[in-house]
């Protein structure tokens, strides 16, 4: 009998709790990255001339503007959203230092992904081979400037005591993979482009991680 009457009321908790800011943040984070990589948009790569570029994009502006929507303009809100929640928890804990890291990391990650956002958009839309080279370029340089933030955040992740073990490792092992896919892209290592793979994946099981045990176990003040 007791059964029956308690289980509905922490069932319904539960899911008030997957409704909160961090969990959709980290869910619809992972959710618009898959969505955007679903997205039929050809991809230069790296060293591409302009002319190869422009060629390449033509005829798929609206394609390729809808990709770097979904991969960089909606998850700059997540990183956002995801970053102050975490510093937020990390002070109630008295994690103050671990606090300030994630929250200028976060920021910073999310206002470059909002910029590369706004150069992809400029890019679908551009004829102009030098533009257009200039425009990738940049944009794969942020993308380096922006994993290092991301590792830094990860890095801060690690060490806060309000995650489970499982989510502080998954940030120290990003920490490490992100960094050096960063490094690769501020450089424009063509012939190293793959190893962003295994640290993509880490980054969504990672955001997506946080924000939904931040949303199941924090205090309500924190949102």
């Amino acid at each position: 009998m007791a059964r029956g009457t308690t289980a509905p009321p922490l069932r319904a908790g539960h899911r008030r709790r997957l409704l909160t800011l961090p969990a959709l943040a980290g869910l619809g984070y992972a959710l618009s990255w898959i969505a955007g990589l679903a997205v039929p948009a050809p991809s230069p790569g790296f060293g591409a001339a302009g002319a190869e570029i422009v060629a390449a994009l033509s005829g798929h502006g609206p394609a390729v503007a809808a990709q770097y929507a979904l991969t960089e303009g909606l998850p700059a809100a997540g990183i956002a959203v995801i970053a102050v929640a975490l510093a937020r928890a990390a002070r109630r804990h008295g994690q103050a230092l671990a606090a300030r890291f994630a929250l200028a990391a976060g920021l910073t990650a999310a206002t470059i992904s909002a910029v590369q956002s706004g150069l992809g958009l400029a890019l679908a839309a551009t004829a102009a081979p030098g533009p257009a080279h200039l425009l990738s370029t940049s944009i794969d340089r942020l993308d380096g400037a922006k994993m290092l933030a991301l590792a830094v955040l990860g890095a801060a992740a690690a060490t806060m005591a309000v995650l489970p073990r499982w989510l502080r490792w998954t940030g120290i092992a990003l920490a490490v993979a992100i960094a050096c896919s960063g490094l690769v892209y501020l450089l424009l290592i063509a012939s190293l482009a793959a190893a962003a793979g295994p640290a993509l994946v880490l980054l969504l099981t990672f955001m997506a991680g946080c924000g939904i045990m931040i949303g199941m176990t924090a205090d309500p003040r924190d949102h």
